[in-house]
């Protein structure tokens, strides 16, 4: 292919004016011997030839371009996602450091310091408690979108007009107030609205759901699931059961009294103490001394049957006492007892508060409500404004 010597000075000094490296590359595959014809100006040492020739590989590499864009990803990563993470996990460690709901530290006192519901009554798992405004868990005497309320009725309230109202019977409205047809609202006056259309049943010693379910013409399984009862369906001497869709009975459920002697009961409350509502619903009676925080007695001694929160009676205690009677303590700001505890006549089982419905509402509502199931309410003869 070259056969003059002047091609060859031409190449030479053409590919001399070049790279040395590409120079010796090119020729070498052009001319195998091209040093001998035309030798190179400065030749090139054998290890930066090696090198070159590596670097040369690795550029025509297409894992090169690849291991690029892998680099260039990390790269965006570390820049924009690290730093959210490591916010959101200082943020994480700030929350479970403070006194929130759902920190670590609030998780850790919840369990130490109350009970835990099992089942349909309170398993207690600790002593005795003190327990801020709503217990965490806790027993009610009905679910807690499906409870009873009051109602204060106003000028041009109606029977009818309140049934329409609240989506219930006429025929509820009725039998949950003891009313007629005939009967008259007065401004001021309470009644109580169930949840549903159907009946309020108190449970006495000796009943069985299967003979609740009997009496009000339903199934047992609509009770239990109403009240969120349970598997075990545990009910207890006292509770309230709404009956969803039950029909009054024609012979009408007898409420079973006991007699009890004047002296059986004590005013739950230091003295002095002033009643400032008289007799409502459920046989109950209030109490105000106008000092939130004071101390709830056991107006007689018994065992702890059940505590709680409802929307209605805020926290409560319930005792049952030996002769059958209940009392209930209503609208506690703590509990100071707890369930199966057995109480001695006037020992402190809570503090008077504002929890639950209270009229007016916050620390201006402080009061207890005390009623009794079972037997006549002892205070329910003394006129609003009687002091103890």
């Amino acid at each position: 292919m070259w056969k003059t010597p002047c091609q060859t000075f031409i190449i030479c000094y053409n590919l001399n004016k070049k790279s040395l490296l590409r120079a010796d590359l090119l020729l070498k595959l052009l001319i195998p011997s091209f040093r001998e014809v035309c030798p190179l100006k400065k030749p090139i040492p054998k290890p930066l030839q090696f090198i070159f020739k590596t670097a040369r590989r690795i550029t025509m590499s297409p894992f090169l371009y690849l291991g690029l864009v892998s680099l260039g990803l990390a790269l965006v990563f570390a820049l924009f996602l690290c730093p959210k993470q490591g916010e959101a996990v200082l943020s994480q460690n700030a929350l479970n450091q403070g006194n929130f709901l759902f920190s670590k530290k609030a998780e850790n006192s919840i369990l130490s310091n109350n009970n835990i519901v099992s089942s349909v009554f309170l398993e207690p798992i600790a002593p005795a408690f003190l327990v801020e405004s709503k217990t965490v868990a806790s027993v009610v005497d009905f679910s807690p979108k499906q409870e009873p309320q009051q109602y204060i009725v106003v000028a041009g309230d109606t029977l009818a007009g309140l049934a329409e109202k609240f989506s219930i019977s006429l025929e509820t409205l009725l039998w949950a107030n003891n009313l007629t047809l005939s009967a008259k609202l007065k401004v001021g006056q309470e009644l109580l609205i169930l949840p549903v259309s159907g009946v309020l049943h108190i449970v006495q010693k000796g009943d069985t759901l299967s003979q609740i379910a009997k009496l009000y013409q339903v199934k047992t399984t609509e009770i239990i699931e109403f009240n969120g009862l349970g598997e075990s369906g545990a009910i207890f001497s006292g509770d309230f059961l709404i009956v969803p869709n039950g029909k009054k009975p024609k012979a009408t459920a007898t409420y079973t009294t006991v007699p009890v002697p004047q002296s059986y009961f004590i005013v739950p409350m230091p003295s002095p103490v002033v009643i400032s509502q008289g007799l409502h619903w459920f046989n109950a009676v209030d109490f105000n001394n106008n000092r939130c925080g004071d101390p709830v007695f056991a107006s007689a001694g018994g065992t702890v049957q059940r505590t709680g929160y409802t929307d209605l009676g805020g926290n409560y205690v319930r005792l049952l006492h030996q002769n059958g009677v209940v009392t209930y303590y209503g609208h506690l700001s703590k509990i100071a007892v707890s369930v199966g505890q057995a109480v001695s006549q006037g020992q402190i089982i809570g503090y008077v508060g504002y929890t639950g419905v209270t009229i007016p509402a916050g620390p201006e509502g402080c009061h207890l409500h005390f009623d009794v199931r079972f037997a006549t309410n002892p205070f329910a003869q003394y006129k609003v404004g009687t002091t103890f």
